[in-house]
């Protein structure tokens, strides 16, 4: 420990019996600095904030409003674009010294880093532009960067409200280009299907058609066999009850057995017709069924048949079984019908593979075409809504909260630390330079220092002995050089002083 202080009291020794130097390099370094710290222009920062309102009632209303993304990304990527920034210099003083395109293209590169664009929320952005011209002056430059905002603000305005309307327009003519497009490719392809299904009905729809036809026949098919075994069933059962209940009843021989129930049967046919029916209703056609069965049996009976009063459940019954028996008969028919459609759709899907191949691809083709252009439609009303919904509600979607105003004080350089800073600096260099100096020279400020450095004993050292004209001219000097210390930080003061004045002066 004693022996860094030591080195520092041989240090300050050094620099003190070197003060003058150390004097000259901080006024020569302070000067300097100062000098260049005066060449700095100012620059001024103007901000504005603005609002991005993307919850359109009416929008939503419509079902065509989104997530607010887009038009979020739209706010970052288009106020700061080059292309603005190059339409705000021509407009401002920015662009008073420009004549050629490099040189354009430079001051878009340097104004892009002087302007940033920050979302402080999600719909919440702030506009920040720092400008600094040096062939203006400070009250121009903050007008300057009041005006930059303010542009960049007008830009995004026009562009969004008439960018918008171009765009949708652009985009409903390129919808439209593709609908003409696309409605010739479908009436092509609804004409190849037309002449396709008129030479092969059977295969309209193509053989995936053919196989639903075959599978909803076979379907139906199970359906009829079921209810087919159902109707022989009921018949057989009738048949049996038929066959164990007397014909009729001994009685009238006028009025008994078959011709009996034949002529009651008559009766009911009659009462039918005069109560208006027609000749193809269900009640008809079973009482004209049941007059034929019964003619016949009166037929087969012969004129010596055993005569009585008709048995009234066998009458029933046979009404029952005719009528069960031309259900059977239908069924039996549908059957067949079905089992003959469903040979031929074979029949069709085994013989002509290739023609199979030909309907499926007409109907692939033709429904994609039909589902893209139905697409196009619903994009291009779609759109078509948007743009109206947009330009009656556009005021709505940008809201600038906090305008652009002219900076009243610079936001770079800090002056009055950068002069405090070349004054460190300044004191610093000087006292380096005294001791970078006193370093060269091979003297020695202590007696320990002569020993450690000769590796010698030291005997004993001689004081300096001064008269008193020496100390007069000793303190003389002291004030000298206080004074110049002091002159140092006087114009310090005065140049803070300036500073200050000249800042309050700018508005």
């Amino acid at each position: 420990m004693n022996e860094v202080f030591e080195e520092l009291r041989a240090a300050l020794y050094s620099v003190w019996h070197r003060k003058w130097l150390a004097l000259a390099v901080a006024w020569g370094v302070c000067l300097l600095g100062w000098l260049v710290v005066a060449l700095i222009p100012n620059s001024y920062e103007a901000k504005a904030r603005i609002y991005v309102d993307v919850d359109d009632v009416l929008s939503e209303q419509l079902g065509i409003a989104g997530d607010g993304r887009e038009e979020i990304m739209r706010v970052r990527q288009t106020l700061a674009s080059a292309v603005n920034l190059e339409k705000v210099i021509k407009s401002t003083k920015l662009g008073e010294d420009i004549t050629e395109r490099s040189q354009m293209d430079a001051a878009i590169a340097a104004l892009t880093e002087k302007v940033t664009v920050t979302s402080q929320e999600d719909n919440l952005f702030e506009i920040t532009a720092t400008v600094g011209k040096g062939s203006l002056s400070d009250a121009e430059n903050a007008v300057l960067a009041r005006d930059v905002v303010q542009k960049l603000i007008d830009i995004f305005r026009e562009e969004h409200i008439a960018g918008s309307r171009v765009e949708v327009k652009d985009a409903i003519a390129e919808l439209d280009d593709q609908l003409e497009e696309r409605k010739a490719e479908l009436e092509a392809a609804e004409e190849r299907r037309l002449a396709f299904e008129a030479e092969y009905p059977d295969l309209i729809g193509g053989s995936a058609t053919l196989s639903t036809k075959i599978q909803q026949a076979r379907t139906e098919l199970r359906g009829i066999d079921a209810d087919l075994a159902a109707a022989q069933s009921a018949l057989a059962a009738i048949n049996g009850q038929l066959a164990g209940t007397p014909r009729s009843i001994a009685g009238n021989a006028e009025t008994g057995g078959a011709r009996g129930a034949l002529a009651q049967a008559q009766a009911s046919l009659a009462r039918l017709r005069g109560r208006g029916l027609k000749e193809g209703h269900p009640d008809i056609i079973a009482t004209r069924r049941q007059v034929q069965l019964l003619t016949q049996q009166v037929a087969s009976e012969g004129p010596n048949s055993i005569s009585g009063t008709p048995n009234p459940a066998y009458t029933s019954l046979v009404a029952i079984r005719a009528e069960r028996q031309a259900g059977v008969e239908a069924l039996q028919a549908r059957r067949a019908a079905l089992q003959s459609d469903i040979a031929a759709l074979m029949g069709s899907q085994a013989a002509e593979p290739a023609i199979a191949a030909e309907a499926n691809r007409i109907s692939r083709d033709y429904d994609v075409l039909r589902k893209n252009y139905e697409n196009l439609l619903q994009n291009r009303e779609q759109i078509r809504t948007r743009g109206n919904v947009q330009d009656k509600s556009i005021q709505f979607k940008f809201n600038l909260t906090d305008p652009p105003i002219v900076p009243q004080s610079p936001a770079a350089p800090n002056r009055p630390l950068l002069l405090f800073g070349v004054l460190i600096v300044g004191l610093g260099a000087g006292a380096g330079a005294a001791y970078a100096i006193g370093q060269l020279r091979s003297t020695f400020a202590t007696s320990q220092k002569l020993e450690r450095s000769m590796e010698l004993p030291v005997i004993g050292s001689i004081s300096l002995t001064m008269s008193d004209a020496a100390k007069a001219l000793e303190r003389k000097r002291v004030k000298q050089f206080a004074g110049g210390i002091a002159g140092l930080a006087g114009i310090f003061v005065i140049l803070l002083a300036i500073e200050i004045v000249t800042v309050g002066s700018v508005a």
